[in-house]
């Protein structure tokens, strides 16, 4: 059992039946979701699951588990999401799989939040794994050049064709180089308040748990 699966397979221990669950992305989500397909199909698992995107709502649906859509829901009671960078304070980069904005509506409306990650995400600043930034496609290139301005290094997220990536709000991603981000709730409230940007991919102040999968196994890490 590799590190992700091993942490994505713990996390489904903190899911109880009457839950409301949102199910993340991402390569090590999807070992958690997988899990909680099992729970459901061979436990009787009884659960709503909320989904952060297209790829993990189809994942559910073939594992049976039950979903709802975040606007059908009054709450959700637990999250549970990867990451690609944590910090020591818990804030984070989210985003390397195109998911961010769907990741962080479903966030906003989760009582609880758990990460889960292999020890390599941990890290002392943000910003060495790109910062993902959502925007609409028109005005984009003017972005572009703001970012560029500012010196951060912006690059359009492609496909391996060549073609723009497409997020599932068919928004472009341009991806920034800002190593290190000292002080991301400022820099991200920067990020979010210019014209054209859906969301930036730096979640902060949203989980107080971090299940890490280490060589020697699952690692529970909390604030305070």
């Amino acid at each position: 059992m590799n590190m992700k699966e091993m942490v994505g397979k713990q996390a489904a221990t903190y899911i109880e039946s009457g839950m409301t669950v949102g199910l993340g992305t991402g390569s090590t989500a999807y070992y958690f979701v997988e899990e909680i397909g099992r729970r459901v199909k061979e436990e009787g698992l009884d659960i709503i699951g909320v989904t952060t995107s297209k790829r993990t709502k189809e994942q559910a649906e073939k594992l049976g588990i039950p979903l709802k859509s975040v606007d059908e829901v009054d709450f959700i009671d637990v999250t549970v999401d990867g990451a690609d960078e944590i910090a020591p304070d818990f804030s984070g980069i989210k985003g390397g799989g195109g998911a961010l904005l769907f990741e962080k509506i479903v966030a906003e409306q989760s009582k609880r939040i758990i990460w889960i990650v292999d020890e390599s995400k941990m890290v002392d600043y943000l910003g060495r794994f790109p910062l993902p930034v959502e925007v609409i496609p028109y005005g984009s290139e003017q972005l572009f050049k703001k970012f560029e301005a500012k010196g951060y290094r912006p690059k359009f997220r492609v496909l391996e064709n060549g073609e723009r990536y497409l997020t599932d709000s068919q928004n472009y991603i341009i991806d920034l180089d800002v190593f290190p981000i000292k002080d991301p709730v400022t820099f991200g409230a920067e990020l979010k308040a210019l014209t054209g940007v859906v969301e930036q991919g730096l979640f902060t102040n949203m989980t107080e748990t971090v299940l890490i999968g280490t060589p020697d196994g699952v690692k529970v890490q909390t604030l305070g």
